[in-house]
Protein backbone atom coordinates (compact mmCIF):
# COMPACT_ATOMS: atom_id res chain seq x y z
CA UNK A 1 0.00 0.00 0.00
CA UNK A 2 2.79 2.56 0.93
CA UNK A 3 6.16 3.07 -0.46
CA UNK A 4 9.11 4.32 1.32
CA UNK A 5 9.82 7.75 2.38
CA UNK A 6 11.86 9.63 -0.61
CA UNK A 7 14.31 10.99 2.63
CA UNK A 8 17.16 9.76 4.45
CA UNK A 9 16.62 11.84 7.50
CA UNK A 10 13.14 12.54 8.87
CA UNK A 11 12.68 14.50 12.43
CA UNK A 12 9.19 14.81 13.78
CA UNK A 13 8.47 18.12 16.29
CA UNK A 14 5.83 19.77 18.37
CA UNK A 15 5.00 21.34 21.31
CA UNK A 16 5.40 19.55 24.73
CA UNK A 17 2.64 16.54 24.59
CA UNK A 18 2.25 16.74 20.89
CA UNK A 19 2.95 13.10 20.59
CA UNK A 20 6.54 12.93 18.34
CA UNK A 21 8.04 9.97 20.03
CA UNK A 22 4.96 7.90 19.65
CA UNK A 23 4.69 8.83 15.86
CA UNK A 24 8.68 8.06 15.65
CA UNK A 25 8.65 4.65 17.02
CA UNK A 26 5.65 3.73 14.87
CA UNK A 27 7.44 5.28 11.81
CA UNK A 28 10.51 3.51 12.65
CA UNK A 29 8.94 0.26 13.51
CA UNK A 30 7.09 0.47 9.69
CA UNK A 31 10.41 1.98 7.88
CA UNK A 32 12.92 -0.32 9.76
CA UNK A 33 14.42 3.06 10.27
CA UNK A 34 17.24 4.04 13.11
CA UNK A 35 15.39 5.83 15.56
CA UNK A 36 16.72 8.81 18.08
CA UNK A 37 14.66 9.66 20.86
CA UNK A 38 15.24 12.65 22.71
CA UNK A 39 16.73 11.76 26.59
CA UNK A 40 14.21 13.66 28.20
CA UNK A 41 13.68 11.15 31.30
CA UNK A 42 17.53 11.62 31.93
CA UNK A 43 17.86 14.63 32.02
CA UNK A 44 17.86 16.28 35.72
CA UNK A 45 17.68 19.46 35.22
CA UNK A 46 14.27 18.80 34.15
CA UNK A 47 12.49 18.93 37.19
CA UNK A 48 14.25 21.15 38.53
CA UNK A 49 13.32 24.04 36.13
CA UNK A 50 9.33 23.24 36.29
CA UNK A 51 10.05 24.00 40.06
CA UNK A 52 12.11 27.03 39.57
CA UNK A 53 12.12 28.06 36.19
CA UNK A 54 14.16 31.05 36.66
CA UNK A 55 16.91 29.07 38.71
CA UNK A 56 17.32 26.58 36.53
CA UNK A 57 16.75 27.68 32.70
CA UNK A 58 20.21 28.50 31.63
CA UNK A 59 21.29 24.85 33.02
CA UNK A 60 18.44 23.07 31.58
CA UNK A 61 19.02 24.38 27.94
CA UNK A 62 23.04 24.11 28.14
CA UNK A 63 22.43 20.40 29.04
CA UNK A 64 19.83 19.84 26.52
CA UNK A 65 22.04 21.74 23.82
CA UNK A 66 24.98 19.17 24.77
CA UNK A 67 23.49 15.69 25.02
CA UNK A 68 21.34 16.44 21.33
CA UNK A 69 24.41 17.77 19.76
CA UNK A 70 26.69 14.32 20.90
CA UNK A 71 24.00 12.10 20.51
CA UNK A 72 22.99 13.59 17.18
CA UNK A 73 26.13 13.76 15.80
CA UNK A 74 27.02 10.02 17.04
CA UNK A 75 23.67 8.77 15.79
CA UNK A 76 23.74 10.38 11.98
CA UNK A 77 27.57 9.56 11.84
CA UNK A 78 26.95 5.50 12.18
CA UNK A 79 26.45 3.59 9.48
CA UNK A 80 23.92 0.72 9.48
CA UNK A 81 23.64 -1.76 6.08
CA UNK A 82 20.55 -2.57 7.76
CA UNK A 83 18.56 0.47 8.25
CA UNK A 84 18.00 2.71 4.73
CA UNK A 85 16.42 5.51 6.90
CA UNK A 86 16.76 8.00 10.28
CA UNK A 87 14.05 9.35 12.26
CA UNK A 88 14.56 11.36 15.63
CA UNK A 89 11.61 12.66 17.69
CA UNK A 90 13.30 16.17 17.49
CA UNK A 91 15.63 18.42 15.90
CA UNK A 92 18.59 20.37 17.13
CA UNK A 93 17.23 23.96 16.49
CA UNK A 94 14.73 22.88 18.82
CA UNK A 95 17.27 24.35 20.97
CA UNK A 96 17.42 28.09 19.85
CA UNK A 97 13.66 27.36 19.83
CA UNK A 98 13.21 26.39 23.94
CA UNK A 99 15.88 28.81 24.79
CA UNK A 100 14.31 32.16 23.08
CA UNK A 101 11.29 31.19 25.33
CA UNK A 102 13.08 30.07 29.37
CA UNK A 103 16.28 32.70 28.95
CA UNK A 104 16.83 36.06 30.10
CA UNK A 105 18.27 38.42 27.28
CA UNK A 106 21.92 38.26 28.41
CA UNK A 107 21.62 34.42 28.90
CA UNK A 108 19.71 34.06 25.70
CA UNK A 109 22.71 36.14 23.99
CA UNK A 110 25.77 34.22 25.46
CA UNK A 111 23.79 30.94 24.30
CA UNK A 112 22.54 31.72 20.97
CA UNK A 113 26.68 32.21 20.46
CA UNK A 114 27.46 28.97 21.24
CA UNK A 115 24.16 27.43 19.49
CA UNK A 116 25.06 29.21 16.07
CA UNK A 117 28.97 27.82 16.11
CA UNK A 118 27.37 23.98 16.45
CA UNK A 119 23.87 24.43 15.02
CA UNK A 120 26.57 25.14 11.28
CA UNK A 121 28.25 22.11 11.88
CA UNK A 122 24.99 20.25 12.13
CA UNK A 123 23.26 17.69 9.40
CA UNK A 124 19.65 19.00 8.59
CA UNK A 125 16.81 16.47 8.31
CA UNK A 126 15.42 15.88 4.68
CA UNK A 127 12.37 16.44 6.33
CA UNK A 128 10.68 18.22 9.36
CA UNK A 129 7.08 16.73 9.54
CA UNK A 130 5.05 18.87 12.77
CA UNK A 131 2.84 17.95 14.93
CA UNK A 132 0.17 20.75 15.48
CA UNK A 133 -2.24 20.58 18.50
CA UNK A 134 -4.74 22.62 20.19
CA UNK A 135 -3.42 23.59 23.89
CA UNK A 136 -6.60 21.24 25.41
CA UNK A 137 -4.90 18.10 23.44
CA UNK A 138 -1.69 18.65 24.84
CA UNK A 139 -2.85 18.99 28.41
CA UNK A 140 -4.68 16.02 27.81
CA UNK A 141 -1.85 14.19 26.13
CA UNK A 142 0.17 15.62 29.14
CA UNK A 143 -1.69 14.29 31.88
CA UNK A 144 -2.69 11.39 30.85
CA UNK A 145 1.27 10.07 30.11
CA UNK A 146 1.79 10.96 33.80
CA UNK A 147 5.38 12.58 34.20
CA UNK A 148 4.77 14.38 37.35
CA UNK A 149 7.01 17.27 36.93
CA UNK A 150 5.08 18.32 33.81
CA UNK A 151 1.89 18.39 35.57
CA UNK A 152 1.90 21.84 36.32
CA UNK A 153 2.65 23.00 32.98
CA UNK A 154 0.85 26.26 32.51
CA UNK A 155 -1.55 26.81 28.92
CA UNK A 156 0.59 30.01 29.08
CA UNK A 157 3.03 28.37 28.90
CA UNK A 158 2.57 25.31 26.09
CA UNK A 159 0.59 28.85 24.23
CA UNK A 160 4.16 30.35 24.07
CA UNK A 161 5.83 26.86 22.55
CA UNK A 162 3.46 27.21 19.93
CA UNK A 163 3.90 30.33 18.88
CA UNK A 164 7.47 29.99 18.78
CA UNK A 165 7.05 27.14 16.89
CA UNK A 166 5.46 28.92 14.17
CA UNK A 167 8.32 31.28 14.19
CA UNK A 168 10.67 28.54 14.12
CA UNK A 169 9.12 26.69 10.63
CA UNK A 170 8.42 30.37 9.02
CA UNK A 171 12.30 30.82 9.48
CA UNK A 172 12.87 27.64 8.18
CA UNK A 173 11.28 27.87 5.11
CA UNK A 174 15.08 26.65 3.31
CA UNK A 175 13.93 23.05 4.50
CA UNK A 176 11.17 20.88 3.61
CA UNK A 177 8.39 21.20 6.65
CA UNK A 178 5.49 18.89 6.65
CA UNK A 179 2.92 20.54 9.03
CA UNK A 180 0.21 18.41 10.39
CA UNK A 181 -3.15 19.24 11.72
CA UNK A 182 -3.67 16.80 14.60
CA UNK A 183 -6.55 18.48 16.09
CA UNK A 184 -8.79 15.74 15.57
CA UNK A 185 -6.33 13.18 15.04
CA UNK A 186 -5.59 10.04 17.30
CA UNK A 187 -2.66 8.26 15.38
CA UNK A 188 -1.53 6.70 18.75
CA UNK A 189 -5.04 4.77 18.97
CA UNK A 190 -6.82 4.98 15.47
CA UNK A 191 -4.86 3.32 13.21
CA UNK A 192 -6.85 5.13 9.45
CA UNK A 193 -5.27 8.14 11.46
CA UNK A 194 -2.15 7.06 11.69
CA UNK A 195 -2.01 5.18 8.34
CA UNK A 196 -3.17 8.90 6.58
CA UNK A 197 0.19 10.58 8.59
CA UNK A 198 2.13 7.54 7.20
CA UNK A 199 1.19 8.39 3.56
CA UNK A 200 2.03 12.15 3.72
CA UNK A 201 5.26 11.24 4.81
CA UNK A 202 5.96 8.80 2.14
CA UNK A 203 5.24 11.35 -0.71
CA UNK A 204 7.74 13.84 -2.29
CA UNK A 205 7.54 17.64 -1.33
CA UNK A 206 9.80 20.69 -2.66
CA UNK A 207 12.02 22.87 -0.10
CA UNK A 208 9.13 25.06 2.19
CA UNK A 209 5.89 24.66 4.30
CA UNK A 210 3.23 22.37 3.51
CA UNK A 211 0.22 22.39 5.45
CA UNK A 212 -1.86 19.42 5.35
CA UNK A 213 -4.44 17.38 6.81
CA UNK A 214 -5.61 13.85 6.81
CA UNK A 215 -8.81 12.52 5.69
Amino acid sequence: MFGLPAYQYIAVEGNIGAGKTSLTKKLAADFNAKMILEEVDDNSFLPKFYEDRKRYSFALEMSFLASRFHQLKDKLTERDMFQQFVISDYVFAKSFLFSRITLEDDEYDLYIRLFEIINSQMKQPDLLVYLHSPIEKLKWNITNRGRAFEQNITDEYLQSLNDAYIQFINSYRHLRILMIDCSTLDFVNNEEHYLGIKSLICKEYAPGIHQVSVG
